[in-house]
């Protein structure tokens, strides 16, 4: 990533999740978040809509990257460790929906999963694979 496409800072308000309430911390090891600022918050630069906090799995890395997007492989000129089973990112919405169809999400935090997330992924989905649904 160069810093021309750097994001503009993150939102200073605070953002609400899937389920109403504030938007909680996704990861801050690996430091996800399109702002990287640990959270799934989302700005007009975001093209991708990184805003389902999700824990990913092997699973959904392959699936990623059959799909064209390489999580797992490290990116260090782009500040990107790559990623392993079970750590917390902000993924794209449309690619967690897709997984999904397709038998491959990775569970999600609902708290953590920024509201503008319900515009292309289901509720009802990402409920089934909660890992913090009281």
């Amino acid at each position: 990533m160069s810093t021309d496409d750097a994001p503009e800072a993150a939102p200073q308000s605070a953002a609400t999740n899937v389920i109403g309430g504030e938007l909680q911390e996704c990861s801050s090891d690996p430091l996800t978040g399109w702002f990287r600022d640990g959270c799934c918050n989302t700005g007009p630069g975001d093209m991708g809509i990184h805003t389902v906090c999700a824990i990913v799995t092997d699973d959904f890395l392959e699936f990623s990257r059959a799909a064209g997007n390489d999580l797992s492989t490290p990116h260090p000129e782009a500040g990107f460790a790559g990623l392993s089973d079970g750590d917390g990112w902000c993924i794209c919405a449309p690619r967690w929906q897709e997984a999904f169809d397709a038998g491959h999400a990775p569970p999600v935090r609902l708290k953590a999963t920024h509201l503008s997330t319900l515009e292309w992924c289901s509720l009802d989905a990402m409920k089934s694979v909660a890992l913090d649904l009281d």
